[in-house]
């Protein structure tokens, strides 16, 4: 995405029920006939989810964990991650006027599952799925209540919902029975929705976990507590969840007929990895997940090494233990004991960000004009920042490091260096830009130039890059205050606008670089998508154009206008874009790792046997 869709990412590693109810019960007897449950350990990569709330979720372990108990009408597909396909939905939405109104028809047999003893659904434990539960479920984003960090996917998107959403929020009580105009119902399972013109990201934004369908009782019903009782349609049900420690899932046994992708939807080279074995078979295979979280990479892969989680990321500075650093082999030591390797090309777009709201380095002076020597300082801090030792000590050297928020692979890409870059390392225009900025240079460094906060998430070897940043911003006299946090406080800093300076990393929620430029759109701020407050008119009216484009040349041209203009302003030290290596434990089944989308783990399978 926050890798939010998006998703933010730890830097360092920068479808009545009775019939669909009878064949889930009958499908959980089979598949536990042996006596012995199913049980697949996964690891989490820092200190997990924040909150099982998907109006208020935001990360990508948000994510990891709200998609095993909620469903969105559309999914990504786990035979190609880059296209989406009906998940609650019967068929893919229809449109007949050039995808300004959609048309939706509900999936028959999908029920909520209430795990908890709360009687929500008037005695009976599951509720079908109706058209009422998905208006209510968006009109969630509306709702300040829900801290609207989420609102940014929707506004400007939905005729009437932007007043609805005023009116709402200004009125003593949220009224979620009042109509918006765009959302027609047609019956209990088909409705349509109208859009302000059409919006080319729109299908895309129904599979983002966000917009997950939840059951208007649950939330009301818990209230404060219904990030801790998720209720929902999703293949698990949650068991336990000790916040950043582990979280645990049982599988739904109300689950909705979804099957295990057909044999001719792989590509000959999964076949060949028998990605197919399971084709045609409902899922999920497991009984239980087990998430354990890890802030440091060293539990973590210690504990793959001992077989008790089915895969893990290879952190940067473990590589080389598991390939061949000259041929990318996978080690024989791990090959001999049916360790299997994969790797994805990340849409990924690591980068220091400045809070462009700070008084030292923020975009405007107090009088709201635009100030060249915040941006001389700036500039300054990105042309003494050499991204390519960070490459080569962190990453191997396996990153791609270039310029602008749109990583390689998306439309906007940059084939070479743009003008306006001020990418490092250049020490000498370093120095000059300090000038501008109006600080005194001595032998080469600044003598009157403030401390700055940096803050990153702790764990990986985020501690190590971070005295790495020290050492290159101290070539021209400038230092940091260090702060390592858990991610969840880091994410706490950023929303709050607390944060000075500081590390993310942003994986990309859909194939298309107008998602990347949503974070510099100025109604995003924090606690939306635009972490570092970045506020431009121009660039603005810009991206209020290219979100009703359809892919287009005139559209990647503006796409590179917009980025070069964010290149100008330097608010962010960057860019790096990284190949994710992934190590699979024998006994995980159908295992074909991707940070598109989580919700793959019901595809997954075990086979005790191979522990």
């Amino acid at each position: 995405m926050r890798v939010r869709i998006s998703k933010l990412v730890n830097f360092a590693i920068v479808a009545v029920c009775v019939a669909g109810v009878m064949h889930s019960a009958s499908t959980a007897t089979a598949q536990s006939s042996t006596g012995k449950k199913k049980v697949l350990q996964l690891p989490i990569r820092t200190d997990g989810p924040k909150r099982l709330d998907p109006a208020q979720g935001s990360t990508t372990y948000d994510n990891m964990a709200i998609v095993q108990m909620y469903e969105t009408l559309l999914i990504n597909k786990y035979t190609n991650p880059l296209e989406i396909e009906p998940l609650l939905l019967a068929e893919m939405p229809t449109t007949e006027d050039d995808g300004k109104t959609w048309h939706f028809k509900l999936k028959d047999g999908v029920v909520f599952y209430n795990p908890h003893k709360e009687n929500l659904f008037g005695g009976s434990k599951t509720r079908p799925l109706t058209t009422d539960d998905v208006f209510y479920s968006l009109k969630r984003l509306a709702d300040k209540k829900n801290q609207l960090k989420n609102w940014w996917l929707l506004e400007n998107t939905i005729v009437g919902f932007d007043e609805y959403k005023e009116t709402q929020n200004e009125s003593a009580y949220f009224d979620y029975d009042a109509p918006v105009s765009g959302f027609r119902k047609i019956s209990d399972s088909e409705f349509e929705i109208e859009l302000v013109k059409p919006v080319y990201r729109f299908l895309y934004i129904l599979s983002m976990f966000q917009t997950s369908i939840v059951p208007r009782e649950a939330v009301e019903a818990f209230g404060d507590d219904f990030s801790f009782k998720p209720v929902g349609t999703g293949p698990f049900t949650l068991d336990t969840w000790v916040p950043k420690i582990s979280l645990t899932l049982n599988r739904n046994p109300h689950y909705h007929d979804v099957r295990y992708p057909a044999r001719d939807d792989w590509s000959r080279d999964d076949r060949r990895l028998r990605m197919h074995r399971a084709a045609g078979e409902q899922v999920p295979f497991v009984d239980r997940i087990e998430f354990t979280m890890f802030i440091e990479d060293q539990p973590m892969w210690l504990t793959f090494s001992q077989n008790d989680i089915a895969y893990t990321e290879v952190p940067a500075e473990y590589f080389e233990k598991a390939f061949d650093k000259r041929t990318r082999e996978l080690r024989s030591e791990l090959a001999n004991r049916g360790v299997r390797s994969h790797s994805n090309m990340l849409l990924d777009f690591i980068f220091r960000h400045f809070n462009m709201e700070d008084p030292i380095l923020g975009m405007y002076e107090e009088d709201g004009s635009y100030s060249e020597k915040h941006r001389a300082f700036r500039q300054a801090i990105c042309y003494a920042v050499d991204l390519d030792e960070f490459n080569e000590t962190f990453y191997n050297g396996l990153n791609v490091v270039y310029d602008g928020p749109i990583p390689p692979g998306l439309d906007g890409f940059p084939s070479e260096r743009p003008e306006s870059s001020s990418r490092g390392l250049d020490l000498v225009k370093a120095r000059q830009k300090l000038v501008e900025a109006g600080f005194t240079v001595v032998n080469g460094k600044a003598t009157d130039a403030p401390t700055i906060d940096f803050y990153t998430s702790r764990g990986g070897n985020n501690q190590e890059q971070t005295e790495m940043l020290e050492r290159q911003l101290a070539e021209i006299g400038i230092s940091i205050n260090k702060n390592l946090v858990d991610f969840s406080t880091l994410i706490e800093f950023v929303d709050n606008k607390k944060a000075q300076f500081f590390g993310f990393a942003w994986s990309s929620d859909y194939p298309d670089a107008e998602n990347n430029l949503a974070l510099f759109y100025g109604p995003n701020e924090s606690p939306g998508s635009n972490h570092g407050n970045y506020k431009r008119p121009e660039y603005d009216a810009m991206y209020q154009n290219i979100i009703t484009m359809p892919p287009s040349s005139e559209r990647t041209e503006i796409y590179v206008t917009m980025r070069d203009m964010i290149l100008e302003d330097a608010p962010y030290v960057g860019s790096m874009a990284r190949e994710r290596f992934y190590l699979i434990n024998p006994w995980a089944l159908n295992f074909k790792p991707t940070e598109r989308y989580w919700s793959w783990f019901k595809f997954v399978d075990v086979d005790d046997s191979l522990r």
